[in-house]
This record gives C-alpha cells, sequence and structure tokens, in this order.
C-alpha cells in the first residue's frame, strides 16, 4: 500500500490535497498532510478524515527521520530553500520526491545517487515551472514532428486577479507569495536572445524594459523579462534558436509604477528602517533627493518627471505611500512596502483570482512557409480552489499518481520536459478544465 507524504498546507495545496484525497481512496493508498501549523492542518484537512495530519518541522532531525522513512513518495510545498534538506532524507531512506519548484543545484547534485538508488525527484512540476514547460515542449515536438524549424519562442505567465473583481488601478491582487512579488526581478540580472542579439537587463531597469502582448478575450498586458531565458535553449532542445524569451504577465501599466518604486529604492531588502515616529509619506519622501518642490506630490512628480496628475502618481497615491498614517512595523524598505501592499492588493474572500499564459512561436516548413503559432491558458479561480493553487497543485499531484502507478518509468533527478512526463500529465489536465487556445497565422 503506497504512502504519500505532503509536506507543507498552505495557500497552493488546497487542490493538490484535494486530488491525493481522492486518489488515494480509489487505489486505496495511505495520505499524511504535515505542517508546522495545527490550524491549518485542522482546516484544511477536515474535509478528509481518512487523511492523516502531522505536526511537522523539517529542522527536527529525528521527526523528518521517522516520518520520512514510513512513507513511499514525498511531495515538498515547502518554501523553495527548503527542499534540498527534504531531498537528503529522501536519498538516504530511499523515497520518491516531487517539488513545483525550480531544480537546485543541491539536488541536481544528487543525480547520480537517485538514479542508482532508482528513485525519481522530480521538479519544476507546477505552473511556473511546470505547466509551462510541459505545454511548451508538447508544442516544440510537434512543429518538429513536422520538421519545422522554430527561430523565435517567447512565453510569459501571470497570477492575476480576474477581470470581474479588478478593482483597483494596479489591476493586481496577491495570488501567491508577496514576497516574491515584492522582490520579483532582484534574483539577478534578467538574460534573453533576440533576433540573434544577447540582451541584459539588470534589475534597476527591468520594469522600464517592457513588451506588451493581447490575450483573446482579456484584452492588453504588459510583460517584463525574467531571470535567465538562456538556459531555456538547450532544456528545450532550441539550442541555436535565435530569439527565446520568458517573462512575467502584468496588467496594462503596472510596470511603469513599480519601476518608480524600484528607482526610489522601496523594494530594498538589505537595510533595516527606523519607522519610530515616520508614516508611510514621511517613509516615501525619506527616498525623494532633494527638490525645491513643496508637497510630496510635486516631490513626487518632480522625481519621476511626470505631471502631479500623472497615473503613476495616481497607483502611488492609492497604495497608501503619500499617507499621513503611521507605519506599525519596522524591517526593510521592502517589508514595510509588503505590509502596506498586503492590506491594499489583499484578495478578499469572495474574490477569484486568474492565472494566464501565452506561447508565441515562429517557426518555418522545409516548404519555406512560416508560420506564427500562439497558445492561451486562461484559468479562474472558483468557489474550490484557486487559479494559482489548482496551476500549480494539481500537475504535482497528477505526476506523483502516475509514478505511483508505475506510468512514469524514469529513475534520476528531472524537470517535466520529457515526454514521458508532459503527455499523461497534459493529458489529465486537460480532462480537468486547464486548456489551452491555439491559433496559427501564415506569415509573408
Amino acid at each position: 500500500m503506497a504512502h504519500i507524504l505532503v509536506i507543507g498546507a498552505g495557500r497552493s495545496a488546497d487542490a493538490l490535497i484535494d486530488y491525493l484525497a481522492k486518489a488515494v481512496q480509489t487505489y486505496q493508498w495511505k495520505m499524511t498532510v504535515a505542517d508546522v501549523s495545527t490550524d491549518l492542518l485542522t482546516q484544511k484537512l477536515a474535509p478528509y478524515p481518512h487523511v492523516k495530519t502531522l505536526v511537522f518541522d523539517i529542522y527536527n532531525h529525528s521527526q523528518a527521520t521517522e516520518t520520512i522513512a514510513k512513507v513511499d513518495m514525498v511531495v515538498s510545498l515547502l518554501p523553495a530553500s527548503l527542499h534540498a534538506e527534504v531531498a537528503k532524507y529522501c536519498l538516504i531512506h530511499q523515497k520518491h520526491l516531487l517539488t513545483a519548484s525550480y531544480l537546485s543545484e543541491e539536488i541536481k547534485a544528487m543525480a547520480k545517487d537517485v538514479e542508482e538508488a532508482g528513485l525519481i525527484f522530480l521538479n519544476e512540476i507546477g505552473l511556473d515551472p511546470g505547466i509551462d514547460h510541459m505545454s511548451a515542449m508538447q508544442m516544440i515536438d510537434e512543429i518538429k514532428s513536422q520538421n519545422g524549424n522554430i527561430v523565435s519562442f517567447k512565453s510569459y505567465t501571470g497570477g492575476l486577479v480576474a477581470p470581474e473583481y479588478d478593482n483597483n488601478p494596479w489591476h493586481y491582487k496577491f495570488t501567491w507569495n508577496p514576497r516574491n512579488v515584492i522582490l520579483a526581478g532582484k534574483g539577478g540580472t534578467a538574460q534573453y536572445i533576440e533576433n540573434g542579439q544577447y540582451k541584459y537587463i539588470p534589475y534597476h531597469q527591468l520594469f522600464n524594459q517592457t513588451d506588451s502582448l493581447e490575450v483573446e478575450g482579456l484584452g492588453k498586458f504588459e510583460t517584463y523579462a525574467n531571470r535567465d531565458s538562456l538556459k531555456y535553449r538547450e532544456l528545450y532542445g532550441l539550442d541555436h534558436i535565435p530569439t527565446m524569451l520568458r517573462g512575467t504577465l502584468r496588467g496594462d501599466g503596472y510596470c511603469s509604477a513599480w519601476a518608480v518604486l524600484v528607482s526610489l529604492g522601496l523594494t530594498s531588502d538589505d537595510f533595516e528602517v527606523d519607522t519610530k515616529g515616520m508614516t508611510y509619506r514621511t517613509f516615501t519622501e525619506a527616498f525623494f533627493p532633494e527638490t525645491s518642490a513643496q508637497s510630496t506630490v510635486d516631490k513626487l512628480a518632480s522625481f519621476i518627471g511626470k505631471s502631479a496628475d500623472h497615473e503613476i502618481i495616481q497607483k502611488i497615491a492609492w497604495a497608501g505611500l503619500l499617507d499621513d498614517i503611521p507605519i506599525p512595523v519596522k524591517g526593510s524598505p521592502a517589508f514595510i512596502l509588503q505590509h502596506l501592499l498586503e492590506q491594499k492588493w489583499k484578495l478578499e474572500d469572495n474574490d477569484k483570482d486568474m492565472i494566464v499564459m501565452q506561447h508565441q512561436f515562429e517557426y518555418q516548413l522545409t516548404n519555406q512557409t512560416k508560420y506564427a503559432k500562439t497558445s492561451d491558458l486562461v484559468v479562474l479561480g472558483d468557489e474550490n480552489h484557486t487559479a494559482m493553487a489548482k496551476t500549480v497543485g494539481l500537475p504535482l499531484a497528477i505526476a506523483a499518481k502516475l509514478i505511483l502507478l508505475g506510468k512514469i518509468n524514469l529513475k534520476g533527478v528531472f524537470i517535466p520536459t520529457l515526454k514521458e512526463i508532459y503527455a499523461p500529465v497534459m493529458a489529465e489536465l486537460l480532462q480537468l478544465g486547464i486548456e489551452f487556445k491555439e491559433r496559427q497565422t501564415q506569415l509573408a
């Protein structure tokens, strides 16, 4: 009887828990969900009395050893920095491991030992990374099967608020880890290639160098480049492609306003602000250069070179950064900004979120005919699960089931770019309503 251990019961775990709780009943498996929070476990697992709960700390060596030794597979929804710790226990006790996070160097270094142990450590099997890899590889392999030569691939993903609940000028609400949103882009210089030319965008310029795209039925969005797009040429088997770019989607106007906060230094996370006696307005003013302007709005207008009624200033004012309200926390500028925006960008109980993904391909067939192909994914949250929980959790859950059923038999450390992984997972996602809509046009 297979036994699955899910570590982490946070906001992205709902759909995964629901799927696996039903699967273990169907196949007569066992399942344990572990988390540091008793309250969270009680809340999330109440509908599933057949699933065992465990208050769990990965840093408790004896507990981690005893717990992981008893199961067959671990699905880790812990923060990405903790996956390597989980992986060590899984390797020692010879258990399969799945995560939705980027494959770390620590886990990659275990590849030989994982393969020799007859295990699979499957990473990047969530949304982005995850569904982006699988859907892209599905299209790439399809085009290659027609002897097509892919010359351009761009891919964008965004976790957003559903249109009917979009009621603020930023067109954004938190649908996942707020800290990751505040610090987006700080992981290093964004790198990609376009028309054979390498492009590098440092953090301080990232939100100024944007592009736009249209999604059918939803309208216009802004995009900015993600991390290192260049490494995906090899991962996707597109080593010599002249254009490769992966990016993030945001609502129209978001990036230009966020660029101002970056330029001011409000996303800095390397020093602590003494907020005693400080309001959000005086906090913001502390980052302005010297100016003859009198009011905070005029100082901000002078800083960005826009009129006082410009939409960027309206966004920043709406966010509360110009309010004379005492700051109730202390910490880095990024932490203070996050605390404020968690109130302003809160996804209310009745709100629904939305995932949007778009792939853009250009390719040429052997008869010299050129095509552009676009594939759109739009997933809306519902009364049971957020769109984020669905798109992160369901690929993980489906892959876990397929591995335990022997339908994925790979051994070693992987991400889901192989057909043996992506084909069955994508087929079941389609049955669950996660569907890409493609359109193709012939180019001159």
